[in-house]
């Protein structure tokens, strides 16, 4: 059986069109939000959702929870869905809910979206104050539920302390290094650095505010950065999170940025005159141009081992030592 082809972030406006790409793609496995701001309920109102593509779209996808339903889904030419959250906020203030979220397949969360959370610091904070106490035993929960901690849109600090208070791998799903790219939602060398040491994987974004050069960003710059990153960190902790946002109203990225938190609009990486979804780079439209990708890995001079990993076998391999429990 080949390699899988995984994409460990997109948050599309989910249609049959879109996993019909993902098949003609040969997309494996997603990891898709399915939460930014949601409260528990309204968690579940999504999770029926998907219940419904899945009774409608059988052909296509298929729900995954552990490794072996990517293997699955490979036998049976589908697409393994799995979920995660972008924000804590169902598991509102009690640590019992992760077990649940986990229970109802859920097998990603980020700590934070951008802002302070009841768990840690996001990235757009002024100050990093870390970890808090309901973080850190959120974390031991996690853990042993097999949760994975996701540190995508977390500062510093606080992502620091989470590698090192987690007693497994942590993820930063969709992110690049600050080092080819200084935005915000990029990752600091000392980050990447600690998270890779400790057996993490990093998914390489391709949201175009995280792209060097923005929507222009060639093929080459970027799998230039991912050889660069393999030789600094290891091929083996990397991986794809492309981030996509495929036909996506901009009222959503709107409710990304400011949720219910705030009054006025927050316009976090775009601005006034940007204010809406980026264009993709002429490269990656959507879920059938993974292969430019791979071709491009390719061209840098990596080995197709190192290529098959990061644009699968390595999250694969992550899904198999991360979801089950301790």
């Amino acid at each position: 059986m080949k390699t899988p082809l995984i994409d460990n972030l997109q948050y599309c406006n989910w249609s049959r069109s879109i996993f019909e790409q993902m098949r003609e793609g040969g997309v494996d496995a997603v990891h898709v939000t399915i939460v930014y701001h949601e409260s528990f309920r309204e968690m579940v109102l999504q999770l029926e959702a998907w219940n419904r593509w899945f009774e409608t779209c059988g052909d296509l996808i298929m729900r995954g929870t552990t490794a072996q339903d990517v293997t699955r889904a490979m036998e049976t030419g589908r697409t393994a869905i799995f979920f995660g959250f972008q924000n804590p906020s169902p598991i509102e203030d009690d640590i019992g809910l992760i077990e649940i979220c986990h229970q109802l397949g859920v097998r990603f969360m980020q700590l934070t979206y951008n802002n302070q959370s009841l768990l840690a610091t996001g990235c757009y904070e002024d100050e990093d104050t870390g970890l808090t106490r309901f973080g850190k035993q959120a974390i031991a929960e996690m853990n042993r539920v097999g949760l994975v901690v996701d540190m995508s849109h977390s500062a510093d600090r606080s992502t620091l302390e989470a590698i090192d208070h987690s007693t497994r791998p942590i993820a930063i799903t969709h992110a690049n290094p600050a080092w080819w790219h200084a935005a915000k939602r990029n990752k600091s060398h000392e980050v990447l650095s600690a998270l890779t040491s400790a057996g993490g994987m990093l998914g390489f974004s391709i949201y175009p505010h995280h792209l060097s050069g923005g929507p222009a960003c060639t093929l080459q710059s970027f799998c230039q950065m991912i050889a660069e990153a393999a030789s600094k960190y290891g091929a083996e902790h990397l991986g794809i999170g492309t981030d996509l946002c495929q036909d996506q109203p901009d009222s959503v990225v709107e409710w990304m940025r400011v949720g219910r938190w705030s009054k006025v609009i927050d316009y976090g990486e775009g601005s006034a005159t940007d204010a809406g979804f980026p264009p993709m780079p002429t490269w990656f439209k959507d879920n059938r141009d993974f292969d430019n990708i791979r071709q491009g890995l390719l061209a840098t001079g990596m080995t197709t081992g190192e290529v098959n990993g990061i644009m699968g076998a390595n999250w694969h391999r992550f899904y198999a030592d991360a979801f089950g429990p301790a």
